[in-house]
Parts: C-alpha cells; structure tokens; sequence
C-alpha cells in the first residue's frame, strides 16, 4: 500500500512542481480555500493558540493573523513539493541570505556548528546554504514512516548536497566526524514540544512555562561546537530572507539552559515581528506547566 500511495502521488507532486510560479500561487490559493474554509484543517488548535500566546491582541486582529497564516502555510508546504524541480539558481535568488561573511568566518575558525531553527517563514529552503558553504551540511530530521517518501525528500534534498540524517543517528555521527576531523554544520528546528520521556527543562516560551528541547545544547558542549541560530523573514510571496545570529560560540562557558534561553528568545522575537508565518498548528503548547 505504500507503494501504491507513492506511485499515485508522485505525477502529481511533480506536475505541481513544474508550474509556473504564477500559476503554482494560483493553485495555492485555491488550496487554502479548501483547507481553511471547506476542511477546516486544525482551526480549533490554531485559535487556542493565538488566544493562548497573543492575548494583548483583539479578536479581530487574530482572526486577521490566523487567515495569513494558513495562506503562508499553504504556500509553504507547496514550495517543498516545488523543491523538485526549482534549480538552485533559481532557489538562491529566492531564499537569500544577508549576512554570508559571517558564517564564513565560522568557517575560517576550523571549529563545526549547530545551527538552530525555528518552524517559521521557510525552514525548508534552509537546504540553500548548502551551496554557499565549505562545512559538511547535516539536517537531522524525523524518518518519514513511508520509506518511498522518506527516499525522495532524501533525494530531493540531495541536489543541494544536504546529508540527511535521523535524530536517533544523530550523535554517532557527530562522534565520528569529530574524529576524523570532519568540519560539519548540524542543522535542528527546536522549537516544538518535545517527547514526554525527553524532558529535561522546561521554560517560558511566548509567555507560556512549557517543556523545551535541549539536544542541541547538550551536544554543542559535548562536542564543542559553535551555536548560530538562523533567523528567517518572508519578504515576499516565494522569497525569504535568512540571517544569522550568533548565540554562543564556546556554550561550555554558559550556565546549563542558558543557550537554549538564549535561543528561544530569539525565535520569540520573530513571532512577535510577524506572527502569521509561525507553525500555529503544532500543539505546541499542550503540555504546558501549570
């Protein structure tokens, strides 16, 4: 049966990844109306969502930030089946990236790097730089449960020499490009609730005490790596924005948690800034300390 899902699906990923942009945002449209107003996708959870972080808003105004959003996720999720077929010409015009000496400098320091991101604007395009770096690019992801899908994100995301690895494979392989001396940049998004069983901290994000993520602390001081965070503003419909702040360049000289603060006050600040390209439909917030 996964084949068979695959085998279907697959023409028709690909025919929308060959539109022209003008016509893939007009299909776009077309799928927030179904997904907003006909299907009604996770409103419920978006709504609480808003109501629960943003209160100093009117109704109005977050009515107003739910809609963009699920236009912009619309729009996201589409531009990563667009991935496909964009060349990274075309990728690099489109996801720029404002502060490129600075990462280079990261580079000239001969010392690997954690990137932090976040689910907002476009991480998926993330995979850009890539292209523009001399570090062995490493994004640690979940396994896609259908192992063709799973193999053609892989292979997407292989055109821009991204190395794709589990979460669970994630620390051997820092062992060993640590060994060997193989200067890497590790790429994680952070910011969503993690497991029941890999709680280790919590703190307050978007005003709300909440369970945090603290891998990517745990293993910069581990393997003394340098923390970035990388900071991503839609400046237009099909164009991005990236820059990159750094957070700690030595983290075993910071107090336990205190990158991980560091790090999510970032993300807070560009919420605040334009809080319809955030990823609202996560239950982000549901295991919220009371």
């Amino acid at each position: 049966m996964q084949f068979l899902a695959y085998i279907v699906a697959y023409p028709f990923l690909w025919l929308i990844s060959i539109l022209p942009f003008r016509i893939f945002y007009w299909f776009s449209d077309f799928v927030y109306f179904l997904v907003y107003h006909v299907i009604g996708y996770r409103r419920k959870v978006v709504r609480e969502n808003l109501a629960l972080t943003l209160p100093h808003l009117s109704n109005a105004k977050r009515k107003e930030i739910e809609k963009k959003f699920y236009q912009h996720m619309c729009d996201m999720f589409l531009e990563m089946i667009k991935t496909m077929s964009i060349t990274p010409e075309e990728m690099e015009k489109r996801f720029t990236i404002t502060n490129m000496d600075l990462f280079h400098e990261y580079e000239n320091k001969g010392k690997s790097v954690v990137l932090v991101a976040s689910h907002y604007a476009s991480w998926e395009w993330l995979l850009t730089l890539n292209k523009r770096m001399l570090f062995n690019g490493v994004g640690v992801y979940k396994k896609i449960a259908n192992p063709y899908f799973d193999k053609l994100v892989r292979k997407i995301r292989g055109k821009y020499d991204a190395e794709l690895v589990e979460t669970k494979k994630a620390i051997p392989l820092m062992a060993q490009n640590q060994r060997k001396g193989i200067l890497s940049l590790y790429g994680l998004a952070s910011d969503q609730s993690p497991k029941l069983d890999r709680i280790f901290h919590s703190m307050k994000f978007m005003g709300i005490e909440v369970p945090v993520h603290t891998g990517a602390e745990m293993l910069a001081k581990k393997y003394d790596l340098s923390v970035i965070f990388i900071k991503v503003k839609k400046v237009g419909r099909g164009y991005y924005e990236a820059t990159i702040v750094p957070i700690a360049d030595n983290p075993k000289e910071y107090e336990n948690f205190e990158v991980t603060e560091k790090y999510l006050r970032e993300v807070e600040k560009q919420i605040y800034e334009a809080p319809e390209y955030y990823l609202w439909t996560h239950k982000r917030w549901k295991h919220r300390v009371a």
